[in-house]
């Protein structure tokens, strides 16, 4: 037994989302052979990654089948999260994936949306950053638990930046933190447009696995400027299933599908996808119609990420400062990160489809 006869039997195990063997994909490193055991490190395309599981147990049941039943398998694991950015001297150097969360239209919770996919990420490991760039209607303030704190200024390798703020392991930048919340934002484009671009070149995001941005709703100026100023990896478009927000997310996405524009799109999620009261957990309400996100998903060739549900527990969370990832309900918490596992997963397909081209 030798590494060779390790690797050859590791490779007849797929990486789920890649549909390639691990070995083929270089997957496995420090491969150590002992008298009664076999220990070697899987590298992860995130730290994210769900299928962490399942690759271990095809990894172990490979060493039994290929070499011996009787051998201990030590399954080790770490990451380094696929991207397909190459220049990493310009913008964001330090960001590996940028996420726009959008929407066609406002009230269909994609600031909720928005923070629950960064804690989700967070909370499996991953480097995540949050901007708030929804300049009209900021809500990581709030969601966060942060109002009336302001980030500090530090001086960068001879540049001021913005330090962002951290809570939750998560870092946070928004409008909210830096103007009087009694005031309203009155600005015409041009000035909101110049202050999404200081959140871009003046904040010191530093080192992230995913930078999760919230968009305003709607289509419009701020949307072109954070496509044309950084390299968004590829968005994804929240509604919910009635008509008139479908309507609208079907012009959100032929936004981003245009030729000035051309960020891909990563799916598509349903929120508020049934109502469920706390007294019957168990009973699901279509309120606002059924399967309306599944169904134009499908009709236009979009990933599905999920469906969340509609839930006191997650606007409480929202206003009480503790996002519903921080310690909702079951099912809810079991929705949220089954829509950021589904995220990630096709993130890392895009990825790994863009580097073959």
């Amino acid at each position: 037994m030798d590494t060779a006869a390790v690797l050859k039997a590791l490779s007849t195990v797929q990486e789920p989302d890649l549909k390639k063997d691990l070995v083929t994909l270089n997957m496995v490193r420090d491969v150590k052979i002992g008298d009664k055991n076999i220990e070697f490190t899987v590298v992860l395309t995130t730290p994210a990654c769900p299928m962490k599981e399942i690759m271990r147990r095809d990894c172990e049941k490979a060493i039994h089948d290929h070499i011996s039943e009787a051998l201990e398998v030590i399954v080790n694991f770490t990451a380094n999260t696929s991207s397909i950015r190459v220049d990493l001297t310009s913008v964001l150097p330090g960001v590996k994936n940028i996420i726009a969360v959008v929407s066609g239209k406002g009230g269909v919770g994609k600031s909720t949306v928005s923070a629950n996919l960064a804690l989700a990420l967070a909370q499996q490991g991953a480097k995540v950053g949050l901007m708030d760039a929804d300049i009209y209607g900021p809500s990581v303030p709030i969601m966060f638990g942060v109002r009336g704190q302001r980030p500090l200024m530090e001086n960068i390798e001879g540049k001021d930046k913005i330090i962002p703020l951290e809570q939750h392991g998560i870092k946070l930048i928004s409008i909210g933190l830096l103007v009087d919340e009694k005031s309203a934002v009155v600005w015409r484009g041009p000035m909101a447009s110049s202050a999404i671009r200081q959140f871009v070149t003046d904040v010191h995001w530093g080192e992230l696995d995913y930078l999760v941005i919230d968009m305003p709703p709607g289509t419009g100026d701020i949307h072109l400027t954070l496509v044309q100023t950084i390299p968004v990896t590829g968005a994804v478009v929240v509604t919910t299933p009635q008509e008139v927000a479908l309507a609208d997310a079907k012009k959100a996405i032929a936004m981003f599908g245009q030729a000035q524009i051309r960020v891909p799109i990563i799916g598509l999620v349903e929120n508020m996808a049934w109502f469920t009261p706390a007294e019957l957990p168990e009973n699901k309400y279509y309120i606002f119609g059924k399967d309306g996100g599944r169904n134009l998903a499908d009709q236009l060739d979009l990933n599905f990420l999920g469906q969340i549900p509609l839930v006191q527990s997650i606007r409480e969370g929202g206003d009480k400062g503790a996002p519903a990832m921080l310690g909702g309900d079951a099912p809810t918490l079991e929705a949220f990160s089954a829509f950021a596992a589904e995220t990630i997963r096709a993130i890392a397909v895009a990825n790994a489809g863009k580097s073959e081209s």
